[in-house]
C-alpha cells in the first residue's frame, strides 16, 4: 500500500467564558450548530453521546471519522471547555480545525480564556 508520509492532525482545546448562561444549558442547540458545522466543513459522523447533568449542564462527544469533537459546560461559571481534533490521513485539517473552534466562539459569543494548540 503506497500511504502519504504521516502528517500529524491539529488538536485544538479551549476554556471560554460565556455571558449567555442559557447556551450552556442547551445541548440541543450544541447539537444542531455541530450538525451544520459537520455539514459546513464536510466532515463525517460517525456517533454521539449527550448527557444532560441536573443543573442543565452537558457534555457532549461526537466520534468522527476524522477524529473529534467534545463539550463539557459549567453554567455556573459562566464556562465550558471544548476541544476539536481532525487527523490529517489524507489531507493537512489544521485550517479547518481552526475554523471550526471559530464557529463554536462565535456561537458561544464567547471570550477566550485558554487556548492550546497540539500537532499529534
Amino acid at each position: 500500500m503506497d500511504l502519504p508520509p504521516y502528517s500529524p492532525g491539529l488538536h485544538k482545546l479551549v476554556t471560554l467564558h460565556v455571558d449567555k448562561t442559557s447556551k450552556l444549558t442547551d445541548s440541543k442547540g450544541f447539537v444542531a450548530i455541530t450538525n451544520s458545522i459537520l455539514e459546513k466543513y464536510e466532515l463525517e459522523k460517525v456517533g454521539a453521546v449527550v448527557h444532560d447533568f441536573d443543573n442543565d449542564s452537558f457534555t457532549i462527544s461526537y466520534c468522527l471519522k476524522e477524529s473529534h469533537i467534545c463539550i463539557h459546560t459549567w453554567p455556573e461559571y459562566n464556562q465550558l471547555t471544548l476541544d476539536v481534533y481532525l487527523c490529517n490521513y489524507l489531507q493537512d485539517n489544521s485550517q479547518k480545525v481552526r475554523a471550526v473552534m471559530a464557529d463554536y466562539v462565535a456561537y458561544f459569543e464567547a471570550e477566550i480564556i485558554k487556548d492550546f494548540e497540539i500537532n499529534r
